[in-house]
C-alpha cells in the first residue's frame, strides 16, 4: 500500500467509516473484495481517511488490511484501523488487540474510548480514573510507535449531559496524550442541532482540543448535527456513504460533503471530484446490493426532478428558480416528470430532455398533455416510465405510432401438474417486415414465457434484440374495484448493456398489462438501436 501526497490540506478532515460503521447496517454483509472495491471508490472520490475495520477482531477485517497493503495504491486517502483502548489493569504495550492495530500496517489508528461515566462503571467495570489511564496509556504507546491517533469518545453527548466534567476530562486526557483529533460521538443518535452546537462550542473552549463529530441519524438530524458541529468549530467529520449504518444509519457522506463544498465554500475534496459524487453514490449502492435511494439529497434520481406544471413553467425561464444548485455540480441531472399534473412547459422541457424538438407547436403540446392526463386517469404512470412516454410523444409528433411489429394475438398457459410443479407456456402470433410469425416458448412464469416467445419471434428479424435483458419487474394493484377485479399496473425495466429504460402497461389482469409493457420495451429497444420502423 502506498500513499501519495494528499489532494487537500490537513486543516479539515473528511473521514469515511462505511467499511466499519456503515457495514453494521441490517442487510449489508461485505466480503473482503467488496470492501476493497468500496475503498477504491472512496479514495477516487477524494475523502481524506477511510476506516477499514477492526483488525484482530474478525478474520475478514484482518484480511482486508493485509490485502489493501498489496492491492490498493491510495491517491487521496489514508487507511485507518479501528480498535479500543487497552483493557483495564493491563498495559498497552502488552495488549493483543493493540498489537493487532500495529500489525495492520495502518499509519492512522482510531481508538474508541468510553466518555460516559455509567458506561465506564457498568460496561467496562472499572473506575473513572482507570478509564483515563487506559486512554492515556494507549494513545501514548501508539504515538511512540509512530502512529497518528484519533480518539472516538463513545456516547459523548449522553455522557456530557450526565457528567460534563468527566466527559471533558476524557477529551483532555486523549489530547494531552497525543491524539490529533478527539471525536465527539452521538452514539445513540438522539441529539438535535442546537444541542450539538452548544456542546461542541463549550468543549472546544474548555479543552482546547481539536474536535471532530460522529453523528448517528436516529432523530433524522445526523447531517444537520454534523454541520452544526462544524459551525461550532469541529474540523473533522465522520460519515458513511449513503448514510449506511446501524439502526437508521449515520451522517450521510454525500450531503455533508456537498454542503461543505457548495454552501460553506470549503475545499474538502480534490478539484473536480464533487462532480463524480452521484456516480460514486450509486456505485457503492450496487456493491452493497441495495437499491440507490431515489430521494436522497443531491445524488438521488429524484433530487432534481420536477413534476408540477407551475415549477416547469418557471424552470423554462430559469432553472435556478426551483433548484438550489446546478445538478451538474454533483454529477446529477435535472429531470422533468410527466404526469396528470403536467402542463405545456413540462411537456416542452421533457421533449427537449429526450432530444425531441416540439418547435413551439402549441397544438401538438396540447394533444400530448391531454393524452397523458387521459391515460394517467386509467392508471398509467409516465413519471416512472420515460420510454413509454417517449413513444407516446413520438406517436403524436409523427402522426402514427412507431411499430416494428404488429401483434395478431398472444396467449399464456399455466399448467398445474399432479406432482405440484407448474408449466408455463406462451404463444405469440405477429407480423414483422411483411412476414407472419408464430412462436412458442416456455418460461419460469407466464410473463417470462411471453418475453421468451416474443424474443424467439423477433430476434431473427431484429438481431439487435439479443442484447436486451429484463432488469426489473414491478406490479401494483390500483385503487378501484377490489380483489381480482382490480386494475393492474406493470412497470418493466429493460437494459441493453449501454443503458436501461422503463415501460408501463395497464389492464384488468397482470398478464395483459405485462404484454403492453413488453411491447413498449422491445419497441423502445429497437428505437435506441437506430432501427427504422417497418410496420
Amino acid at each position: 500500500m502506498t500513499t501519495k501526497a494528499k489532494a487537500t490540506d490537513d486543516s479539515f478532515h473528511v473521514f469515511d467509516t462505511t467499511l466499519r460503521d456503515g457495514a453494521q447496517r441490517e442487510g449489508i454483509n461485505l466480503t473482503v473484495a467488496d470492501k476493497l472495491t468500496i475503498a477504491r471508490h472512496l479514495d477516487n472520490f477524494g475523502v481524506g481517511f477511510i476506516e477499514g475495520g477492526w483488525p484482530g477482531a474478525n478474520p475478514r477485517d484482518t484480511e482486508f488490511f493485509a490485502r489493501a497493503q498489496q492491492e490498493i495504491e491510495f491517491k487521496n486517502a489514508e487507511l485507518v484501523a479501528f480498535g479500543a483502548t487497552r483493557r483495564a489493569g493491563g498495559r498497552a504495550a502488552e495488549d493483543p488487540q493493540v498489537k493487532a492495530l500495529l500489525e495492520s500496517g495502518a499509519q492512522v489508528i482510531t481508538l474508541v474510548a468510553k466518555s460516559h461515566d455509567r458506561h465506564v462503571e457498568l460496561a467496562l467495570r472499572t473506575t473513572l480514573e482507570e478509564n483515563l489511564e487506559m486512554v492515556v496509556d494507549t494513545v501514548s504507546y501508539l504515538r511512540e510507535q509512530g502512529r497518528r491517533v484519533f480518539v472516538d469518545c463513545e456516547h459523548f453527548f449522553d455522557g456530557y449531559r450526565a457528567n460534563p466534567e468527566y466527559a471533558k476530562a476524557v477529551v483532555r486526557a486523549a489530547a494531552e496524550a497525543g491524539a490529533d483529533v478527539v471525536i465527539l460521538c452521538d452514539t445513540n443518535g438522539g441529539m438535535l442541532p442546537a444541542q450539538v452546537q452548544a456542546v461542541v462550542s463549550t468543549v472546544l473552549a474548555d479543552t482546547g482540543a481539536r474536535l471532530g463529530i460522529h453523528a448517528q441519524d436516529d432523530t433524522g438530524c445526523a447531517v444537520a448535527n454534523t454541520l452544526a458541529a462544524v459551525d461550532a468549530g469541529a474540523t473533522h467529520v465522520q460519515c458513511t456513504a449513503n448514510g449506511y449504518g446501524e439502526r437508521v444509519g449515520n451522517a450521510n457522506l454525500f450531503p455533508v460533503v456537498a454542503a461543505l463544498e457548495l454552501k460553506y465554500g470549503k475545499a474538502v475534496l480534490p478539484e473536480g471530484a464533487l462532480a463524480d459524487m452521484t456516480r460514486v453514490s450509486h456505485a457503492i449502492a450496487e456493491v452493497v446490493n441495495l437499491t440507490p435511494s431515489t430521494h436522497q439529497p443531491y445524488v438521488g434520481v429524484s433530487a432534481f426532478a420536477h413534476k408540477a406544471g407551475l415549477h416547469a413553467s418557471a424552470i423554462k425561464v430559469d432553472p435556478d428558480l426551483y433548484q438550489h444548485i446546478d445538478p451538474a455540480l454533483v454529477g446529477n441531472t435535472m429531470r422533468m416528470l410527466v404526469s396528470d399534473m403536467a402542463g405545456r412547459a413540462s411537456i416542452e422541457l421533457k421533449g427537449k430532455e429526450l432530444g425531441i424538438d416540439l418547435g413551439g407547436d402549441r397544438a401538438l403540446v396540447g394533444r400530448v398533455v391531454e393524452r397523458v392526463k387521459e391515460r394517467e386517469l386509467k392508471g398509467y404512470t409516465y413519471e416512472a416510465a420515460d420510454a413509454s412516454f417517449e413513444l407516446l410523444l413520438r406517436a403524436e409528433a409523427e402522426g402514427r405510432p412507431r411499430r416494428y411489429f404488429r401483434t395478431e394475438s398472444w396467449r399464456a398457459i399455466v399448467e398445474d401438474r399432479p406432482d405440484g410443479t407448474h408449466a408455463n407456456e406462451a404463444t405469440v402470433k405477429l407480423w414483422a417486415k411483411g412476414e407472419r410469425i408464430v412462436a412458442t416458448a416456455e418460461g419460469n412464469g407466464p410473463v417470462n414465457a411471453l418475453d421468451r416467445a416474443l424474443r424467439v419471434a423477433l430476434e431473427r428479424i431484429y438481431p439487435q434484440l439479443a442484447k436486451l435483458e429484463l432488469i426489473d419487474y414491478k406490479v401494483r394493484i390500483l385503487e378501484g374495484r377490489t380483489g381480482t377485479e382490480s386494475t393492474t399496473r406493470v412497470l418493466i425495466t429493460t437494459g441493453d448493456g449501454a443503458g436501461d429504460w422503463a415501460t408501463v402497461g395497464v389492464a384488468e389482469n397482470v398478464i395483459a398489462a405485462s404484454w403492453q409493457a413488453l411491447e413498449d420495451a422491445y419497441t423502445y429497444g429497437l428505437l435506441r438501436a437506430g432501427i427504422e420502423p417497418t410496420e
